[in-house]
């Protein structure tokens, strides 16, 4: 990690302008550093993925980002005001620079469209100078990158399993080499087994490409595992943020130290995980996705 931004977000607010409004993010701060892992923690409904989609202008109405910047670093030097790009300026951001992972990776591939297609399609719309064989060389080297045979560019969607389906999303990500790569929950509704194969993947990956992650997963103690640094969200605010140590030996707010208590100890009692339960006043919902 080289100690210089990548991306910064201040302020951030969003909205969701139904009856009644609903403040989703409030005033939410957040530096991601060149080449490191942020881990983005808390409760289903928390607003996690709307922060996320907030960053990388997907929101959709009714949601509306109220105010706040969120600027991108480049490696050129060049800093780009996230929130004012448009047209083709947002066009060769998206994923150029910063790429997603969208929770749900049999929702995010087209279902009736081949691995192929939707790769080829990702050239054809963001390097439109690529021709058909080197369209297909390098969607070709993305399978391989990520552990998947290039013999499945034929498959569809449910001819692959979850974690296959889930490392073709990684492969689209990376498609166009991002400085910034994005994940949200990439391993839900994964057995555990694949879920280990998909977060050492995402780690050699990092280490060869050396791109920056934001992880949201409501999942703490996987985060303290990965990442540098935690931030701990909770009703649409930052309320704890700092180095995967220091939440994990010195957490400041008692959300945090709830959210560490959920989780029972591999070597422990299982009194004393019930203990702790009781300790922390109120059960808290660790399942799902903001």
């Amino acid at each position: 990690m080289s100690g210089e931004p990548v991306l910064t977000a201040h302020g951030v607010s969003i909205r969701y302008e139904v009856d009644p409004p609903v403040e989703a993010v409030k005033d939410v701060s957040l530096t991601l550093h060149r080449g490191e892992i942020l881990g983005l923690a808390g409760e289903s409904g928390c607003g996690k993925t709307t922060l996320a989609y907030g960053m990388t202008r997907l929101l959709k109405a009714p949601a509306v980002m109220t105010g706040g910047d969120v600027v991108f670093h480049d490696a050129s030097g060049e800093d780009i005001d996230v929130v004012a790009l448009s047209g083709e300026g947002l066009r060769r951001f998206r994923w150029n620079k910063v790429s997603m992972v969208f929770q749900g990776s049999m929702n995010s591939l087209n279902p009736v469209m081949s691995v192929r297609k939707q790769l080829h399609d990702v050239f054809k719309t963001h390097r439109r100078g690529m021709g058909k064989a080197e369209r297909e060389t390098r969607s070709a080297e993305l399978l391989q990158l990520v552990g998947v045979d290039p013999s499945r560019l034929s498959s569809f969607p449910h001819q692959l399993s979850g974690g296959m389906r889930q490392r073709v999303m990684i492969a689209m990500a990376l498609s166009l080499d991002p400085q910034v790569m994005i994940m949200d929950e990439p391993t839900t509704a994964l057995d555990v087994v694949v879920q280990r194969g998909i977060i050492r993947e995402i780690m050699r990956l990092r280490e060869r490409l050396g791109f920056a992650v934001v992880f949201i997963t409501h999942d703490l103690p996987l985060l303290i595992e990965i990442s540098d640094h935690i931030a701990v969200m909770r009703d649409g605010r930052i309320i704890e943020q700092g180095t995967a140590e220091q939440i994990y030996r010195r957490p400041a707010d008692a959300y945090t130290k709830q959210l560490l208590a959920s989780f029972p100890s591999l070597t422990g009692d299982r009194g004393a995980f019930i203990r702790g339960r009781e300790e922390t006043g109120r059960s808290i919902t660790t399942e799902g996705a903001a």
